[in-house]
């Protein structure tokens, strides 16, 4: 099969006339290459369109020390410059697969292409346009994906202490409740009057809702040790037995030594070992059941969270979108990083902050990758500020104007213009994936808003504008 019949196999020059196809062969060279060879480094300059005859090519991440495919190409596919393209350079690297034959004509011929072959142009320009589009589409997929795995390893840190705290409460209430048997029998040996019993269970009741009002963890460790210390000695010098193991949850839920005098008067020191060991029981069966219901209370604000940021339950099409909402989950779910950093968070969301019409989860890919961004730029201890406030400019025009503010080191001047390419990154190997400014500032024409930088040591400043 001679080059022109081979050209026909080409889906896209089906419909081109033989002259313009024998114009492109007269002016290209075909040329072989054996498998795994690197066509092109990643940011060598491409100055040929190259017609894949036969073979197999991929565009890979390998320069990066994994190969990673991204693209694959095979017999009949259009690669490299094509007419009115921009294109100068790759941002990763194509090697063949195997075997693999190209024709390719230099990026100089293009003009006189556009001039002289319209068919072809017309399929080559429709071939640009279906790349752009395939390459938005995996930007956008890879960058979601990324985001996905953040996301993830974050929910998953999250989660981890509250499902611990509650398997650890449950098997310690277990344990528990096994010596309730020999509590009860203790109990059914007082000699209490019902009064005394209403004295008893009007005291335990009063801390339990002192307890959910106010917050005794608040003390000091000396605080706390000298007021078990204080109960200890009176338990001890009123002959109650494993006095040092009940001082610690009568403190817990605010008892004091005057506490404990008022319940002596009430039911006498014949009553005071059985009435101590009941409450304590009772007390620590409250703590356990108190701390399975705070843990599942932050298990169920985890899965609310991330649930109302993927937009589990809700159309694709635009819609109402209340950006506090966003915000505030989108700090749940990477608290984890600012935790680990020991970050110091400011959230200030105005209370009349209006709804604008957009698409949430495209506004949380925004806010996702701002701040995870932010928090990798500062050292531990740093300050992260973020804030969202409206912003009228006149009567007509309504806008909501949200900064995140970082004390990181800053970027530097002559790569600040660039921080919105696609793949540009400022990250080391293996940690970013360069998509996420590049993705950002698209939303943000989706939305008719914008997104501007300020950056300088120890001060930068990301103000994304959206209109109400």
């Amino acid at each position: 099969m001679n080059l022109l019949e081979t050209l026909h196999e080409f889906p896209a020059f089906a419909n081109v006339p033989d002259a313009q196809l024998q114009w492109v062969i007269d002016r290209s060279e075909e040329v072989s290459y054996p498998k795994e060879t690197v066509l092109y480094k990643p940011h060598e300059p491409v100055d040929h369109l190259l017609l894949l005859l036969n073979g197999r090519i991929r565009i890979d991440a390998g320069a990066n020390g994994a190969d990673d495919e991204l693209i694959v190409y095979g017999d009949h596919s259009i690669l490299g410059v094509l007419p009115f393209s921009r294109m100068k350079s790759l941002s990763n690297r194509l090697i063949t697969e195997r075997p693999t034959t190209l024709l390719r004509l230099h990026r100089d011929n293009l003009p006189d292409l556009a001039k002289n072959c319209y068919e072809l142009t017309e399929s080559l320009v429709h071939q640009m346009t279906t790349r752009v589009r395939d390459y938005t589409k995996l930007t956008q997929q890879n960058e979601k994906m990324a985001s996905l795995g953040r996301l993830s390893a974050g929910l998953a840190h999250e989660l981890n202490n509250p499902v611990a705290a509650v398997v650890r409460s449950v098997d310690t209430l277990n344990t528990h409740l096994r010596a309730t048997p020999e509590a009860f029998k203790v109990v059914m040996n007082l000699n209490l009057t019902s009064d005394q019993v209403d004295c008893v269970t009007d005291v335990f009741f009063k801390k339990l809702d002192q307890q959910s009002t106010v917050d005794t963890h608040r003390l000091t460790l000396l605080e706390r040790t000298s007021l078990e210390d204080d109960v200890t000695d009176w338990l001890d010098d009123h002959g109650v037995e494993d006095h040092m193991d009940l001082a610690g949850p009568l403190v817990g839920y605010g008892f004091t030594v005057d506490d404990l005098d008022w319940i002596l008067e009430k039911i006498g020191d014949e009553n005071l070992a059985g009435v101590a060991n009941w409450l304590v029981n009772n007390l620590v069966t409250e703590k356990l059941v108190s701390d399975i219901g705070e843990a599942s209370k932050r298990i169920a604000t985890l899965i609310d969270s991330i649930k109302n940021y993927t937009q589990m339950d809700r159309g694709v099409g635009k819609q109402e979108v209340r950006l506090a909402e966003g915000l505030r989950n989108t700090v749940t779910l990477l608290a984890h990083k600012i935790k680990s950093k020991h970050i110091d968070l400011t959230l200030t969301i105005a209370d009349d902050l209006p709804v604008i019409c957009g698409w949430p989860g495209e506004l949380n890919q925004v806010w996702t990758n701002l701040i995870d961004n932010a928090i990798d730029a500062m050292p531990d201890g740093g300050k992260l500020e973020i804030s969202s406030q409206p912003d009228k400019r006149s009567e007509d025009e309504a806008f909501v104007l949200t900064k995140i503010i970082d004390n990181g080191a800053g970027i530097p001047e002559d790569i600040r213009d660039k921080i919105f390419d696609p793949f540009f990154t400022t990250k080391e190997i293996g940690k970013g994936t360069g998509l996420g400014l590049d993705i950002v500032q698209g939303i943000m024409k989706h939305h008719n808003g914008s997104i501007k930088v300020q950056s300088e040591p120890g001060h930068t400043e990301f103000s994304v504008c959206l209109p109400v």
